[in-house]
């Protein structure tokens, strides 16, 4: 695009972006009549891991494609997340459970590169 700033755009972007977020936290806010700086933290975790089990599990080759591991990925989390409640596993140490799926997805493409040498004669 000739004459159009990236950078601009980018910081466009977010500053779009960051708006919405403190229209709905403001909104959100008003709905329950109170605020606590608690509130989005489980959003942002269910997103983070949402896209990391999206893109380790289905990987990622083109944008459509990165749409669809995301969803699929976030189902994935949902799932898992409801497998473990259903087990008796307290909801007190789904925090702890969230924090050991995302290691665990985050360290599978590691033993993936690891073991495929090993299986090449």
């Amino acid at each position: 695009a000739q004459g159009i700033n990236t950078n601009t755009m980018i910081i466009l972007g977010l500053v779009i972006s960051n708006g919405l977020v403190a229209v709905s936290g403001a909104l959100i806010a008003q709905s329950q009549s109170f605020a606590d700086v608690q509130m989005g933290i489980g959003s942002i975790v269910i997103g983070l891991a949402s896209v990391i089990i999206g893109e380790v599990l289905f990987g990622k080759r083109n944008f459509f494609n990165c749409l669809i591991s995301l969803v699929l990925g976030a189902i994935t989390y949902r799932v898992i997340i409801a497998l473990v409640l259903k087990m008796g596993m307290p909801a007190n140490d789904l925090k702890l459970f969230t924090a050991i799926t995302v290691t665990i997805a985050l360290a599978l493409p590691v033993f993936r590169d690891y073991l495929r040498p090993l299986k090449k004669p």
